[in-house]
């Protein structure tokens, strides 16, 4: 059976003020995703990977001039910023 599309939860805790273009790392199914700009990637097998995948792709966008963030969302839909480009270390340091 087909998944629906994700769709882009707002945020609602704090974004550090970034106005700019977020990668969304969410779980469907036991499954990890990436959400950026109305596309899905993956599926990963856990949320560190997606969470890596999405913390490189941001840094890349963030060294062309873009603001760049990825956020982990919760089973509630609650989106938390887990890394920001210019305020966090690249690569990530493990958690």
């Amino acid at each position: 059976m087909p998944r629906p599309l994700m769709q882009e939860p707002a945020p609602q805790a704090s974004t550090s003020g970034a106005r700019g273009r977020r990668y969304l790392v969410m779980c469907w199914q036991n499954l990890w995703f990436i959400a950026f700009e109305r596309e899905e990637f993956g599926p990963y097998q856990s949320k560190r990977e997606a969470t890596l995948f999405a913390v490189d792709a941001a840094h890349r966008l963030g060294e062309q001039g873009e603001e760049t963030q990825v956020l982990e969302v919760d089973e509630t839909g609650q989106a938390a910023p887990v890394w920001t480009y210019g305020l966090d270390s690249y690569p990530p340091t493990p958690r």
